[in-house]
């Protein structure tokens, strides 16, 4: 569907005007892989997860030495021993689920850390890429890493103003 609309726009653009559309493309992977901002990024965003993981396998064998104590044990306890040993389990994988959560999950420090190391190094990226662009006179730039990506284009192409002013009248 996005290879349709983006063929769609290139071809809506290029009726317009009989000029030739000068189009460009990045490889971000491979400005990623060679920046030395991005490397640093990701050497502190590993320290981190390993530094997370850790923590995480510290509460996980806490947990399996609990548990096989408790297996090894329950056919002797009481059975208030027994509920406030489960109890005890269960806060526990409670308490790993919640750390997992708090530091991998969607909204998790791993991606708060993420952005707030990459977005900078992300947003010179695009700045340079407009600098380019504009000073070459591209009309579009993609990003041939992953999905067609637009990155640039130009204001002249943007047909999003004609298209909300036709849905009204309609």
């Amino acid at each position: 569907m996005k290879k349709f609309i983006i063929l769609s726009i290139l071809f809506l653009s290029s009726s317009f005007s009989f000029a030739q559309l000068k189009i460009g493309y990045i490889d971000s992977d491979a400005i990623m892989d060679n920046l030395p901002d991005i490397q640093d990024s990701r050497q502190k965003l590993d320290a981190l997860i390993q530094e997370w993981q850790a923590e995480l396998t510290k509460l996980e064998n806490e947990w399996k030495t609990k548990y096989d104590d408790y297996e090894k044990r329950k056919l002797i306890m009481t059975d208030q021993t027994r509920s406030e040993t489960e109890a005890v389990l269960v806060q526990l994988e409670t308490q790993i689920a919640q750390y997992r959560e708090k530091k991998f999950g969607t909204n998790g420090e791993l991606f708060q850390k993420q952005d707030e190391l990459m977005k900078p190094v992300q947003n010179k990226i695009f700045t340079v890429l407009k600098e380019i662009a504009e000073q070459e006179d591209y009309d579009y730039v993609f990003d041939r890493s992953g999905d067609i990506m637009i990155l640039f284009a130009k204001a002249e192409y943007d047909l999003t103003s004609q298209v909300l002013e036709k849905l009204k009248l309609k």
